[in-house]
Protein backbone atom coordinates (compact mmCIF):
# COMPACT_ATOMS: atom_id res chain seq x y z
CA UNK A 1 0.00 0.00 0.00
CA UNK A 2 1.36 3.34 -0.97
CA UNK A 3 1.00 6.49 1.73
CA UNK A 4 -1.65 9.30 0.21
CA UNK A 5 0.20 12.21 0.63
CA UNK A 6 -3.05 14.00 1.10
CA UNK A 7 -3.43 12.42 4.81
CA UNK A 8 -0.41 14.49 5.48
CA UNK A 9 -2.53 17.74 4.49
CA UNK A 10 -5.41 16.39 6.58
CA UNK A 11 -3.15 15.76 9.60
CA UNK A 12 -1.96 19.65 9.17
CA UNK A 13 -5.46 21.09 8.75
CA UNK A 14 -6.07 19.00 11.95
CA UNK A 15 -3.76 19.93 13.92
CA UNK A 16 -4.31 23.54 13.23
CA UNK A 17 -7.92 23.41 13.58
CA UNK A 18 -8.12 21.46 16.93
CA UNK A 19 -11.26 18.96 15.84
CA UNK A 20 -11.97 16.64 13.62
CA UNK A 21 -15.04 18.50 13.06
CA UNK A 22 -13.67 21.61 12.03
CA UNK A 23 -11.35 19.93 9.50
CA UNK A 24 -13.76 18.65 8.15
CA UNK A 25 -15.45 21.56 7.65
CA UNK A 26 -12.71 23.69 6.19
CA UNK A 27 -11.46 20.59 3.82
CA UNK A 28 -15.16 20.43 3.28
CA UNK A 29 -15.18 16.61 3.47
CA UNK A 30 -17.31 14.63 5.88
CA UNK A 31 -16.39 13.60 9.53
CA UNK A 32 -15.75 10.57 8.75
CA UNK A 33 -14.03 10.79 5.87
CA UNK A 34 -11.38 12.80 7.88
CA UNK A 35 -11.26 9.94 10.54
CA UNK A 36 -10.62 7.00 8.14
CA UNK A 37 -8.13 9.04 6.21
CA UNK A 38 -6.31 9.78 9.45
CA UNK A 39 -7.34 5.69 10.71
CA UNK A 40 -5.83 4.69 7.69
CA UNK A 41 -2.50 6.47 7.54
CA UNK A 42 -2.26 5.05 11.23
CA UNK A 43 -2.43 1.04 10.27
CA UNK A 44 -0.16 1.74 7.00
CA UNK A 45 2.40 3.28 9.32
CA UNK A 46 2.19 0.87 12.28
CA UNK A 47 2.01 4.68 14.42
CA UNK A 48 -0.95 6.56 16.74
CA UNK A 49 -0.65 9.97 15.13
CA UNK A 50 -2.89 11.47 17.19
CA UNK A 51 -3.82 11.43 21.10
CA UNK A 52 -7.45 10.46 21.04
CA UNK A 53 -7.37 10.81 25.17
CA UNK A 54 -7.72 14.87 25.32
CA UNK A 55 -10.93 16.89 23.59
CA UNK A 56 -8.83 18.65 21.46
CA UNK A 57 -6.80 16.90 18.76
CA UNK A 58 -3.32 16.66 19.58
CA UNK A 59 -0.12 14.94 17.59
CA UNK A 60 1.47 12.49 19.76
CA UNK A 61 5.50 12.78 20.39
CA UNK A 62 5.37 10.11 16.92
CA UNK A 63 2.73 12.12 14.68
CA UNK A 64 4.90 15.22 15.27
CA UNK A 65 7.63 14.04 13.87
CA UNK A 66 6.08 12.25 11.26
CA UNK A 67 4.32 15.40 10.28
CA UNK A 68 6.97 17.36 9.72
CA UNK A 69 8.60 14.87 7.67
CA UNK A 70 5.16 14.55 5.56
CA UNK A 71 5.55 18.39 5.33
CA UNK A 72 9.05 17.94 3.82
CA UNK A 73 7.77 16.05 1.01
CA UNK A 74 4.58 17.87 0.30
CA UNK A 75 7.00 21.04 -0.12
CA UNK A 76 9.61 18.77 -2.12
CA UNK A 77 6.73 17.64 -4.71
CA UNK A 78 5.43 21.30 -4.93
CA UNK A 79 8.88 22.25 -6.00
CA UNK A 80 8.94 19.68 -8.97
CA UNK A 81 5.35 20.52 -9.59
CA UNK A 82 6.70 24.40 -9.96
CA UNK A 83 9.48 23.34 -11.71
CA UNK A 84 7.85 21.26 -14.22
CA UNK A 85 5.61 24.21 -14.80
CA UNK A 86 8.24 26.52 -15.62
CA UNK A 87 9.88 24.43 -17.75
CA UNK A 88 6.75 23.66 -19.85
CA UNK A 89 6.26 27.18 -20.53
CA UNK A 90 7.38 30.42 -22.01
CA UNK A 91 6.37 32.38 -19.30
CA UNK A 92 5.64 31.40 -15.47
CA UNK A 93 2.14 31.94 -14.29
CA UNK A 94 2.61 34.18 -11.80
CA UNK A 95 5.79 36.35 -10.10
CA UNK A 96 5.60 37.02 -6.48
CA UNK A 97 7.83 40.13 -5.02
CA UNK A 98 9.13 40.82 -1.48
CA UNK A 99 9.94 44.67 -1.17
CA UNK A 100 11.53 46.17 1.59
CA UNK A 101 10.23 49.57 2.81
CA UNK A 102 13.77 50.90 2.89
CA UNK A 103 14.19 50.97 -0.43
CA UNK A 104 13.10 52.96 -3.04
CA UNK A 105 10.09 52.74 -4.95
CA UNK A 106 10.84 54.48 -8.41
CA UNK A 107 13.26 52.36 -9.74
CA UNK A 108 10.92 49.14 -8.57
CA UNK A 109 8.00 50.69 -10.21
CA UNK A 110 9.62 51.93 -13.73
CA UNK A 111 11.29 48.37 -13.70
CA UNK A 112 7.77 46.66 -13.39
CA UNK A 113 6.60 49.24 -16.20
CA UNK A 114 8.91 47.99 -18.97
CA UNK A 115 7.82 44.60 -17.63
CA UNK A 116 4.31 45.18 -18.44
CA UNK A 117 5.43 46.57 -21.91
CA UNK A 118 6.54 43.47 -22.51
CA UNK A 119 2.62 42.11 -22.58
CA UNK A 120 3.43 39.51 -20.78
CA UNK A 121 0.87 36.66 -19.31
CA UNK A 122 2.54 36.50 -15.93
CA UNK A 123 0.76 37.91 -13.27
CA UNK A 124 2.30 40.11 -10.49
CA UNK A 125 2.17 40.17 -7.11
CA UNK A 126 4.17 42.92 -4.92
CA UNK A 127 4.31 43.02 -0.77
CA UNK A 128 6.01 45.39 1.02
CA UNK A 129 7.58 44.61 4.13
CA UNK A 130 9.69 45.61 6.95
CA UNK A 131 13.28 44.36 8.38
CA UNK A 132 12.34 40.66 9.46
CA UNK A 133 9.01 40.30 7.85
CA UNK A 134 10.54 40.64 4.10
CA UNK A 135 11.91 37.09 4.77
CA UNK A 136 9.12 35.81 6.61
CA UNK A 137 6.68 36.69 3.83
CA UNK A 138 9.20 35.40 1.04
CA UNK A 139 9.82 32.21 2.98
CA UNK A 140 6.08 31.87 3.94
CA UNK A 141 4.45 32.16 0.53
CA UNK A 142 7.03 30.83 -1.28
CA UNK A 143 7.88 33.44 -2.91
CA UNK A 144 10.30 33.90 -5.99
CA UNK A 145 12.65 37.54 -5.09
CA UNK A 146 12.94 39.57 -2.72
CA UNK A 147 14.58 43.05 -2.42
CA UNK A 148 16.03 42.86 1.10
CA UNK A 149 17.67 45.08 3.07
CA UNK A 150 19.19 42.97 5.25
CA UNK A 151 18.10 39.23 5.78
CA UNK A 152 19.27 35.63 7.43
CA UNK A 153 21.67 33.93 4.28
CA UNK A 154 21.49 30.28 3.57
CA UNK A 155 23.26 28.30 1.16
CA UNK A 156 19.86 27.97 -1.39
CA UNK A 157 19.67 31.77 -1.55
CA UNK A 158 21.08 33.79 -4.40
CA UNK A 159 21.86 37.29 -3.73
CA UNK A 160 22.69 40.27 -6.14
CA UNK A 161 23.97 43.25 -4.43
CA UNK A 162 22.16 46.52 -5.29
CA UNK A 163 23.50 50.44 -5.29
CA UNK A 164 24.45 51.70 -1.58
CA UNK A 165 21.78 53.43 0.36
CA UNK A 166 22.42 55.78 2.60
CA UNK A 167 20.33 56.54 6.03
CA UNK A 168 20.81 59.75 7.88
CA UNK A 169 19.82 60.63 11.39
CA UNK A 170 17.10 63.58 11.15
CA UNK A 171 14.60 65.53 12.66
CA UNK A 172 12.50 68.45 12.19
CA UNK A 173 14.03 71.85 12.08
CA UNK A 174 11.76 73.03 15.16
CA UNK A 175 12.71 70.26 17.42
CA UNK A 176 15.30 70.28 20.47
CA UNK A 177 17.55 68.03 18.96
CA UNK A 178 17.74 70.38 15.07
CA UNK A 179 20.28 73.19 17.35
CA UNK A 180 21.88 70.96 19.73
CA UNK A 181 25.72 70.15 18.71
CA UNK A 182 27.94 67.12 19.81
CA UNK A 183 24.50 65.14 20.91
CA UNK A 184 25.56 62.33 23.34
CA UNK A 185 23.82 58.69 23.07
CA UNK A 186 22.65 59.53 26.95
CA UNK A 187 20.90 62.82 25.66
CA UNK A 188 19.97 61.30 22.58
CA UNK A 189 17.52 58.85 24.67
CA UNK A 190 16.03 61.88 26.33
CA UNK A 191 13.85 62.14 23.26
CA UNK A 192 11.12 60.46 21.01
CA UNK A 193 12.83 58.01 18.93
CA UNK A 194 10.71 56.99 15.85
CA UNK A 195 11.41 53.77 14.16
CA UNK A 196 9.86 51.20 11.80
CA UNK A 197 8.05 48.50 13.52
CA UNK A 198 9.15 44.68 12.47
CA UNK A 199 6.16 43.40 9.77
CA UNK A 200 7.23 39.71 10.94
CA UNK A 201 4.26 38.30 13.17
CA UNK A 202 6.80 37.02 15.84
CA UNK A 203 10.14 38.33 15.22
CA UNK A 204 13.62 37.92 16.83
CA UNK A 205 15.09 41.04 14.67
CA UNK A 206 16.39 43.94 16.26
CA UNK A 207 17.50 47.10 14.48
CA UNK A 208 21.06 47.37 15.43
CA UNK A 209 21.03 51.14 14.35
CA UNK A 210 17.53 51.52 17.40
CA UNK A 211 19.15 53.79 20.35
CA UNK A 212 17.11 51.53 23.07
CA UNK A 213 15.93 55.09 25.09
CA UNK A 214 12.24 54.18 26.77
CA UNK A 215 10.84 56.81 24.40
CA UNK A 216 9.67 54.95 21.43
CA UNK A 217 7.07 55.11 18.85
CA UNK A 218 6.37 52.32 16.21
CA UNK A 219 4.91 53.44 12.96
CA UNK A 220 4.28 51.46 10.06
CA UNK A 221 5.80 52.40 6.94
CA UNK A 222 8.49 55.09 6.02
CA UNK A 223 6.21 57.75 4.37
CA UNK A 224 4.45 58.18 7.82
CA UNK A 225 7.93 58.12 9.55
CA UNK A 226 8.38 60.94 7.59
CA UNK A 227 5.45 62.64 8.20
CA UNK A 228 6.21 62.33 11.95
CA UNK A 229 9.24 63.43 11.65
CA UNK A 230 8.04 66.83 9.88
CA UNK A 231 5.48 67.04 12.41
CA UNK A 232 8.23 67.59 14.82
CA UNK A 233 7.34 63.79 17.21
CA UNK A 234 10.63 62.97 17.72
CA UNK A 235 14.05 62.21 15.65
CA UNK A 236 15.11 59.01 13.31
CA UNK A 237 16.80 57.51 10.69
CA UNK A 238 15.69 58.14 7.17
CA UNK A 239 16.71 56.77 4.33
CA UNK A 240 18.30 59.88 2.02
CA UNK A 241 16.08 59.38 -0.79
CA UNK A 242 13.12 60.61 1.14
CA UNK A 243 15.55 63.46 3.62
CA UNK A 244 17.63 64.76 0.80
CA UNK A 245 14.49 67.56 -0.48
CA UNK A 246 13.53 67.91 3.32
CA UNK A 247 17.22 68.49 4.06
CA UNK A 248 17.46 70.69 1.32
CA UNK A 249 14.85 73.27 1.88
CA UNK A 250 15.43 73.18 5.71
CA UNK A 251 12.22 71.08 7.19
CA UNK A 252 14.37 68.49 8.37
CA UNK A 253 17.99 68.61 9.82
CA UNK A 254 20.71 66.43 10.39
CA UNK A 255 21.06 65.78 14.15
CA UNK A 256 24.80 66.13 15.46
CA UNK A 257 25.30 62.92 17.37
CA UNK A 258 28.66 61.88 18.35
CA UNK A 259 27.99 58.51 17.25
CA UNK A 260 27.90 59.46 13.58
CA UNK A 261 24.56 60.51 11.93
CA UNK A 262 25.28 58.46 8.80
CA UNK A 263 25.23 54.89 8.06
CA UNK A 264 24.74 53.11 4.68
CA UNK A 265 23.68 49.50 3.83
CA UNK A 266 23.92 47.68 0.58
CA UNK A 267 20.31 46.22 -0.32
CA UNK A 268 20.09 42.62 -2.32
CA UNK A 269 18.01 41.42 -4.32
CA UNK A 270 17.76 37.44 -3.24
CA UNK A 271 16.21 34.31 -5.08
CA UNK A 272 16.51 31.10 -3.96
CA UNK A 273 17.52 27.89 -6.23
CA UNK A 274 14.69 25.67 -4.35
CA UNK A 275 12.57 28.25 -6.84
CA UNK A 276 14.65 29.23 -10.08
CA UNK A 277 13.04 31.84 -11.77
CA UNK A 278 11.31 31.89 -14.96
CA UNK A 279 11.52 34.08 -17.71
CA UNK A 280 9.64 36.65 -16.12
CA UNK A 281 11.48 36.43 -12.71
CA UNK A 282 14.78 36.67 -15.39
CA UNK A 283 13.55 39.12 -17.00
CA UNK A 284 12.45 41.39 -14.07
CA UNK A 285 16.07 40.66 -12.37
CA UNK A 286 17.60 42.31 -15.23
CA UNK A 287 15.53 45.37 -15.38
CA UNK A 288 15.42 46.19 -11.71
CA UNK A 289 19.61 46.07 -11.58
CA UNK A 290 19.58 48.20 -14.67
CA UNK A 291 17.08 50.91 -13.22
CA UNK A 292 19.28 50.62 -9.61
CA UNK A 293 22.04 51.65 -11.58
CA UNK A 294 20.60 55.04 -12.90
Amino acid sequence: MKIDIEAFKVMQVLVEEGSFAKAADRLHKAQSAVSYQIKKLEQHLGVELFSREQYRAKLTPQGEVILNEGQRLIEQLSNIERLANRFSQEWEPRLELVIDGALPMPPIMRALKKLADHDIPTKIQLNVEFLGGVQHRFETDKADLMLVKDYRTGPELNPIPLPEITNILVTSQYHELASKKHVSLLELQQYVELTIEDSAPSSNHRDEMQFKGDKVFYLSGFIMKRGALLNDLGFGWLPDFLAKDKLDCGELVEVDFVGGSRYTFTPQLVSTQSRPLGRAGQLFTKLILEEFQR
